[in-house]
C-alpha cells in the first residue's frame, strides 16, 4: 500500500441494545486498529443487559471514545436504532472529520479495517458509501446474498460526510430497510457504493434474528422487499435463489410467502416514487448481467466440449 496517501477523518457510532454478548469482540476490535477514529461514540440504547457496564469498563480511560446512556424501553424496532445514531450524531458536533459510520456491537474485524476503507475513500471521490462483505456461522454474503457489490451491508457502513448529508441520513422506518435505504438513495443521486471483496468482518449474531427465529426473520425480509419497491420478477429470482441454501427450501420459502403476503396486506412503502422505479431498474439490469454471464458460461462450456 502506499503510505504517501493521506487519510480522510473518521468517525463512528454504534447504537447497542442488548449486545452483553457480543460488544467486547467490538470494543476489542476497535482497539486494535492501525487507524482509529477521532471520535467512537457508543450509545447504549436502553439496554436492559449488561451492554451498558460492559461498554463503560472495557473503554474506560479512552478518551477516543464515549459511551451514551439512553433510559430502557421495552420496544425493538429499527426505527430507535436511528434515534440511538442521532443521539450519538448529536455527540459528534463541532467535530471535524471527512467519513462517519455506523458500527454495530456483535461485529469484529482485522487489525486494518477500517484503514482499508478509509484508502477506498482517498482514492476514489465519488466514494459515497463503503463496506466490505461479512460472514456468519454458516453464511458469506459474497456468495450467499443477490444482493451483489453495490450494496453496502448496515451492520459496518460507511459514508462520505458529504452523500450522508445529502441523502438526509437514516430514515427512522420502524420496519427496517434503513441501510439499504441509505445507499440505494446514495446511488440514486450519483454516489458511488461498493462493498469490497477483499476484506470481510464477522457478523456474530445471525443477521435479522435478534428475538426471533431464521424463518421468522426470513418472512421479514420478503415483506420489507415488498416494502421497498422492490420487483415480483426479482423476487421470483431471489427466492428460488435462496431455496437452494442451507436449510434448503425452507428460508426461500419464508422469503416468498412474506413478499406475498406484504403484496396481498398493501403493506406502506416508506420510499418516494423515485426511490422505487430507480431500484427496480438496478435490479432489472442485475438479471440481465446475471442471465448474459450464465448464456457466456453455457456458450464456452458448449464450445469446450465440441472441441474435445
Amino acid at each position: 500500500m502506499d503510505e504517501a496517501v493521506v487519510l480522510p477523518s473518521y468517525v463512528l457510532i454504534t447504537p447497542a441494545r442488548n449486545e452483553a454478548a457480543f460488544i467486547e469482540k467490538t470494543i476489542d476490535s476497535m482497539m486494535r486498529q492501525t487507524v482509529r477514529p477521532i471520535k467512537w461514540v457508543i450509545v447504549n440504547d436502553g439496554s436492559t443487559d449488561a451492554t451498558g457496564s460492559i461498554a463503560a469498563q472495557r473503554t474506560a480511560g479512552q478518551e477516543w471514545i464515549e459511551v451514551v446512556d439512553l433510559p430502557v424501553r421495552q420496544e425493538r424496532h429499527f426505527a430507535a436504532k436511528v434515534h440511538a445514531f442521532n443521539a450519538g450524531r448529536e455527540r459528534l458536533k463541532g467535530a471535524s472529520y471527512e467519513i462517519i459510520g455506523n458500527l454495530d456491537a456483535d461485529t469484529s474485524f482485522d487489525d486494518d479495517h477500517f484503514e482499508f476503507l478509509l484508502r477506498r475513500f482517498a482514492e476514489d471521490p465519488k466514494l459515497g458509501v463503503a463496506g466490505t462483505i461479512f460472514k456468519e456461522e454458516g453464511y458469506n454474503s459474497e456468495t450467499d446474498s443477490f444482493e451483489g457489490e453495490n450494496h453496502v451491508s448496515g451492520q459496518c457502513q460507511i459514508f462520505r460526510r458529504e452523500c450522508f448529508e445529502e441523502i438526509g441520513g437514516y430514515l427512522p422506518n420502524k420496519a427496517g430497510g434503513i441501510d439499504w435505504i441509505a445507499v440505494t438513495a446514495a446511488r440514486m443521486m450519483g454516489w458511488r457504493t461498493r462493498s469490497f471483496r477483499e476484506k470481510s468482518f464477522y457478523h456474530h449474531r445471525h443477521l435479522g434474528t435478534a428475538g426471533r427465529s431464521a424463518f421468522a426473520a426470513a418472512f421479514s425480509y420478503g415483506e420489507k422487499d415488498y416494502y421497498l419497491g422492490g420487483s415480483p420478477v426479482w423476487e421470483f429470482f431471489r427466492v428460488a435463489y435462496r431455496a437452494t441454501k442451507k436449510p434448503y427450501l425452507v428460508e426461500g420459502l419464508a422469503l416468498g410467502l412474506g413478499f406475498a403476503w406484504a403484496t396481498i396486506t398493501r403493506q406502506k412503502r416508506p420510499i418516494s416514487k423515485e426511490l422505487m422505479k430507480f431500484h427496480r431498474k438496478e435490479q432489472m439490469s442485475k438479471l440481465r448481467g446475471i442471465f448474459g454471464s450464465l448464456l457466456n458460461f453455457k456458450k464456452v462450456d458448449n464450445f469446450k466440449v465440441a472441441s474435445q
